[in-house]
């Protein structure tokens, strides 16, 4: 007996120290996705802990979740070297609520079916720095999350400035279509007239701030602090700024005070701090209310929104909120959207709101972006120069026998709405450069592209084969404060300059372009590669003073390593 029992107590003690042991195993997976290898073609992400294996992200509410960079970067080093170590709380590792809209890529057209295109002007640029987090943290970017306007439209191009009374210049050039060598792409470009910091208008803000229970992570609301210093530095004493939160409900934290008093306004940031839920309708209805107490008649009168997310109490339908914006935006107080964090982001209804509003929608991934949104360009984020910018283009079928716009899906306008004054359409800031591409297939080009067929029309004239246009693009715009709209017309001609030829502006582009429809598996990417990208993105670097097109390609390196 006395056997039996010091068997028993051995075989208890075995199994207790295999529980141990057991225990003691780090575990490598989460939510059920195993382990991936070192990645050791990355180097300048081999310092992170093991991650998950790398995968593009799931799209809408399923969005793999992404890895928590620093809030504080280094502002010595690249901004692609910024990521550091990961730190998540368990609530955003079990949860994940990003959402984006889908938005499939424009078609081919055929001219003789559909000779026009019409669309809004885009300066956005949140898409370009979401999908560099997503990259910078090891996972290609879920495909609705690339909008190819805004990744191109992150950089700055060369083009002229306006000269005259116009506030702003455009730009046109014609070359080969990089991955169908077969069509030609043309590139439209618009660049407004840059004012400096203290010629502009005296601003009244009010920061409207998320400071609910999910923005406590450092990648959100120790971030936005940093980022609003930053802005607060460059307040001059005509300025005001007023600082509404919300969370379980909305508060005035900041009564509207002059830039001359950065302490004070540097006090009521430090004091900020996350908890609750949140009340983000009700805290718009009192940021509006104290913006039109205090609004400027000769000034900018502008809310600044920062969140995570959505808004989850109060006033949530979108409609409510748009309906709220639209008004608000007539009476001249407009709306900017500053998007931080993972997890949350409700991206689709951050960009339709400063659509709304009359605004820009930037994501602010570290403090390198946060700089160049609010102190860098400024005069862009926060003064409107121009209001309902249109563009129209009519292409000459006897050139042209069908086309694409690159992006711009959701800012596609039916063409009557071109003429029609009512229509709301983009807004261009000070020193802001827009960009457009599209890809034409010339008239007797065998394309592989199929395009949809209409019978010949017996009653329409036909353009005069002896015109050397391909297209003429017609602009719209109005004034900041004026309801009636001014036109512009430029014919556009193609000079058979090959690629190689091209300016960088175009190379640039459409290196950019080409990173886009390969992250989309775009239908017509044609023979896009990461390698044709890399090459003309070195070839059109350009003196690239700030570094944004050098972290491009080191961006394309990685997005490669991860295919």
């Amino acid at each position: 007996m006395n056997h039996l029992h010091s068997s028993l107590a051995l075989l208890g003690m075995a199994v207790l120290l295999g529980n141990l042991v057991a225990c003691s195993q780090p575990e490598t997976t989460i939510s059920g996705s195993a382990p991936a290898a070192a990645d050791r073609t990355a180097p300048e992400l081999h310092q992170q802990p093991p991650r998950l294996a790398l995968k593009r992200a799931a799209p809408k509410n399923s969005v793999s979740r992404p890895l928590a960079t620093s809030p504080v970067a280094n502002m010595g080093t690249p901004l692609l070297n910024q990521t550091s170590s990961i730190q998540q709380s368990d609530r955003s590792l079990s949860q994940n609520r990003e959402g984006y809209k889908h938005n499939g890529d424009n078609p081919f057209q055929s001219v003789s079916a559909n000779p026009l295109s019409t669309f809004s002007i885009d300066v956005d640029a949140a898409s370009y720095s979401n999908i560099r987090r997503f990259i910078n943290q090891g996972q290609l970017p879920p495909v609705d999350a690339v909008r190819l306007e805004e990744m191109i439209n992150y950089f700055s191009y060369d083009y002229p400035l306006p000269d005259g009374d116009k506030p702003f210049s455009v730009t046109t050039e014609v070359s080969d279509a990089p991955w169908n060598p077969k069509h030609k792409l043309v590139q439209i470009g618009l660049q407004s007239k840059q004012i400096s910091t203290e010629n502009l208008p005296a601003n009244n803000l009010v920061f409207l701030l998320d400071v609910s229970g999910s923005m406590e992570d450092p990648n959100k609301l120790p971030l936005l602090k940093s980022a609003l210093r930053l802005l607060v530095n460059e307040l001059r004493d005509s300025d005001k700024v007023a600082i509404v939160v919300y969370a379980g409900n909305a508060g005035l934290v900041l009564p509207p005070t002059p830039g001359s008093q950065k302490d004070k306004i540097f006090d009521a940031i430090e004091q900020l701090a996350a908890g609750g839920s949140t009340a983000g309708g009700e805290g718009i209805q009192l940021a509006y209310k104290i913006a039109r107490e205090n609004f400027l008649q000769s000034g900018n009168n502008r809310i600044i929104l920062a969140t995570d997310g959505d808004f989850n109490v109060g006033v949530t339908s979108d409609e409510e909120l748009v309906r709220l914006i639209e008004k608000e935006r007539e009476q001249g107080i407009f709306l900017t959207v500053l998007g931080f964090g993972t997890g949350n982001l409700q991206d689709a209804k951050m960009e339709q709101l400063a659509d709304k509003g009359n605004g820009n929608y930037a994501y602010i991934d570290n403090l390198l972006e946060a700089k160049k949104v609010l102190v860098k360009e400024m005069g862009a984020t926060l003064l409107t120069i121009a209001k309902d910018v249109k563009i129209q283009v009519e292409f000459n079928p006897t050139k042209v026998q069908g086309y694409r716009l690159i992006g711009y899906e959701n800012r596609l306008l039916a063409d009557r709405d071109f003429n029609d004054d009512k229509k709301d359409a983009g807004e261009l800031g000070a020193g802001h450069s827009v960009t457009a591409l599209y890809e034409i297939i010339p008239t007797g080009v065998k394309s592989d592209v199929p395009l949809p067929r209409i019978d010949s029309l017996k009653y329409q004239q036909k353009s005069l084969s002896s015109h050397d246009e391909i297209m003429q693009v017609k602009l719209r715009y109005k004034q900041p404060q004026a309801s009636t709209s001014q036109l512009l017309t430029y014919p556009v001609v193609d000079r058979g300059v090959k690629l190689n030829e091209a300016t960088t502006n175009l190379k640039f582009a459409s290196a950019v372009a080409e990173f886009g429809m390969i992250l989309r598996n775009s239908p017509d990417k044609g023979t896009a590669s990461f390698d044709g990208v890399l090459q003309r993105a070195r070839q059109s670097q350009g003196r690239d003073l700030d570094g944004y097109r050098a972290e491009f390609i080191r961006l394309v390196e990685k997005s490669k390593a991860l295919k």
